[in-house]
């Protein structure tokens, strides 16, 4: 009785160190991890906090350098309309006299040319082969450029804004999101084992059908081959290929992310008729895809507004806001005010400021690209003008115009967001917020059970939201950084559930271990921080001396935290990152003016200017400035006039509200004037400075 046979104590000890010390490695282990995950997410906000920011900075670019808000700008110093003639040069052809302009039959190709040959109409065999040699790093020649892109803008000329396709016919459809950056290493140049590119899933076919979901240009080196191979496919199997447009295919944001350059630096001759032949193609691109009619798939996504109708009727490839003054036509001022109040409204739905579109009339302040529309536009107000009672009907046009845009800028802009409600998306400057009430109102309006969209950055690849009926899917896998995210498609058979294949195209990254992949993300993170840490350089100072009225050069690190933040308004959790940005800590205070000399930037050339407040005005808007200039160049030939970078300097000015002497920018324009030819190098100028972090070094 109560004879079993225990362990000595020196046993237990023993067991018991072992015991205590696997939860003392447990415990840290998890430490570890915890750590290692909060570095990641940090890394990870401030990617979208930037991303987000310059979107938003470039959608005011939109509007500022747009006809509609530049003619009022520029009368101010009577510069003309610079802006307005670059969107309406050539723009008043027809489709006959485009067809003219793009025509490639005049352009040969020498017998040196060692590139893929292309024969029309298009077959597997030859998008094959163009895939191949694209592999091999071959450029296909311009007169193969423009013929294979003049016969896809004529195909999607015929094409409806939604396309219907059917997941019965075939095993299963295939649905890639965004596209850009690392699209094609992953897929159509990976070296990777076969399980990691697209053949293993298939090629397009008329079964194996696809769904692209836009952004596949900018922010990498390959965008144009992406395009000709997608659309090659597209010419080849015209109904198992369906593109959406995304919100990067468009001409103003390529100016501002890559595209433009990429497209004039691999052809310097014919570039600018590709670009303006492309111009043509993101306009005509569908907007929406249904699947079965149960699967709605858009790039951005919808708002409460949103109604599948009205896509499918819009002019799709004629979306511009009307160009037509309100102000300065003999109407009533109770219609003029009816117009007033409600386009106001619309703009809000739109998610723009309520000065756009408010604009004086101009004699160059005519619609580019729909002659037929305008002189519709122009009876109607000379009806109203005589007197006649037609203008509840002018109000319903000129309201039927801003729906449809509206409609456009939702799909392409928008983002979904935990709770209830639609609201403009500020943070992106376009589009809107919805909550899981409006998707399963617009959803069940229109008998849909799931929407698929893209334009946000994933770090699995996708994401569900709202109650599972929401997916967002992104293809480009290490977006911000080798390491940062994987990317991911969807294969959706006859059932309509869809089915995640994740990868990760870099094989250095797979070779990584998971400290080691943080940390390099996390350098690239902080390094483009630091920039914007520049940018704001005199701000942070003020905000700074606001918490020290001593001016003893010290600050808490709670006062550094919150006046980062309010100048940034990036949302990031700086006590954070006060370890990774500051060494400056003296008993829980820093020395930020010691911290402020640790970012400089390094060019002898612009020492000189008189002004030195310039130069951090053009830090902060570099890349606001770079696609200014690429507008104003409107013969792509990479540089300007003195005058029109004088032009350019005054729009940015009255649009950042600041003053910049003339003489400030005469001796900025000399400063990188480098060859003295009366000229300025667009490229040159944005490598004119240098942002260096002096801590590196010390």
């Amino acid at each position: 009785m109560g004879c079993g046979m225990g362990k000595s104590p020196p046993q237990l000890n023993k067991c018991d160190r072992a015991i205590r010390a696997a939860l003392l490695i447990q415990r840290w282990y998890r430490q570890y991890v915890a750590r290692l995950e909060m570095r990641r997410r940090c890394t990870w906000n401030i990617f979208q906090s930037i991303e987000y920011a310059g979107e938003q900075d470039q959608i005011k670019v939109r509007l500022l350098a747009s006809p509609h808000c530049s003619i009022i700008l520029l009368s101010r110093f009577n510069v003309g309309n610079i802006i307005s003639h670059i969107f309406h040069e050539n723009e008043t052809c027809r489709d006959t006299e485009w067809e003219r302009y793009f025509c490639y039959r005049s352009i040969e190709v020498p017998d040196s040319y060692n590139g893929p040959h292309l024969t029309f109409p298009m077959t597997f065999c030859g998008v094959s082969k163009l895939v191949e040699a694209f592999k091999h790093k071959q450029q296909l020649h311009a007169r193969y450029v423009l013929q294979l892109l003049g016969e896809t803008w004529r195909l999607l000329r015929i094409l409806p804004n939604i396309n219907y396709v059917s997941a019965c016919h075939t095993k299963e459809i295939t649905i890639c999101g965004t596209l850009q950056h690392s699209f094609l290493d992953t897929f159509m140049f990976s070296s990777l084992p076969m399980k990691h590119t697209l053949n293993n899933n298939g090629l397009p076919s008329s079964e194996k059908p696809y769904v692209f979901n836009g952004d596949y240009v900018d922010r990498g080196k390959s965008s144009l081959e992406i395009l000709l191979i997608l659309f090659g496919f597209l010419l080849v199997y015209p109904n198992d290929v369906h593109l959406n447009r995304g919100n990067h295919e468009d001409h103003i944001v390529n100016l501002r992310y890559g595209f433009t350059k990429e497209v004039l630096g691999k052809y310097r001759v014919h570039g600018k008729k590709i670009l303006k032949l492309l111009q043509k193609i993101f306009s005509w691109l569908p907007l929406a895809t249904v699947i079965d009619h149960k699967v709605l798939i858009v790039h951005g996504g919808i708002s409460d507004t949103t109604d599948l109708n009205t896509i499918a009727r819009v002019d799709r490839h004629k979306h511009e806001l009307p160009r037509r003054s309100l102000h300065n036509l003999p109407i009533s001022s109770q219609l003029n005010w009816s117009v007033e109040e409600e386009l106001k409204r619309r703009r809000r739905l739109a998610g723009f400021d309520q000065s756009y579109g408010e604009v004086k009339k101009s004699d160059s302040d005519s619609d580019p690209d729909s002659g037929e529309t305008m002189e519709t536009d122009e009876h109607e107000w000379k009806q109203v003008s005589d007197g006649r009672d037609v203008g509840s009907q002018l109000v319903q046009n000129v309201l039927t115009k801003i729906d449809c845009y509206t409609q456009i800028v939702d799909v392409l802009w928008s983002d979904p967001v935990p709770q209830n409600g639609c609201f403009t998306n500020e943070v992106r400057g376009g589009g809107c917020y919805w909550g899981p009430d409006v998707t399963e109102e617009v959803l069940g309006r229109h008998n849909l059970q799931l929407l698929i969209r893209s334009h946000e950055c994933k770090q699995d690849g996708y994401e569900f939201c709202h109650n599972r009926k929401v997916v967002t899917i992104f293809s480009a896998s290490n977006y911000y950084e080798v390491g940062s995210n994987r990317g991911a498609y969807i294969r959706m058979g006859p059932d309509l559930v869809p089915h995640f294949i994740q990868y990760q195209a870099s094989q250095a990254c797979r070779e990584l271990t998971l400290r080691q992949s943080v940390g390099r993300t996390e350098r690239s993170a902080l390094r483009a921080l630091r920039k914007q840490l520049y940018a704001h350089k005199s701000d942070l100072i003020s905000a700074f001396q606001e918490f020290d009225p001593n001016n003893t050069g010290m600050i808490s690190l709670s006062q550094w935290a919150s006046a980062t933040e309010s100048i940034l308004k990036l949302g990031l959790p700086w006590r954070v990152l006060r370890s990774q940005l500051a060494s400056s800590m003296q008993n829980g205070t820093m020395d930020y003016q010691k911290w402020i000399r640790e970012f400089s930037i390094t060019e002898p050339k612009l020492e000189v200017l008189s002004d030195t407040s310039i130069l951090e005005t053009m830090y902060k808007n570099h890349s606001n400035l770079e696609t200014i200039f690429r507008i104003i160049d409107t013969d792509h030939s990479g540089s300007i006039s003195f005058e029109e970078f004088h032009q350019t300097w005054k729009l940015l000015s009255s649009h950042l509200k600041t003053e910049i002497s003339d003489k400030a920018i005469a001796d900025l324009a000399q400063s990188i004037d480098f060859n003295k030819d009366g000229s300025i190098d667009i490229n040159e100028f944005m490598e004119a400075f240098r942002l260096v972090d002096l801590s590196a070094h010390t």
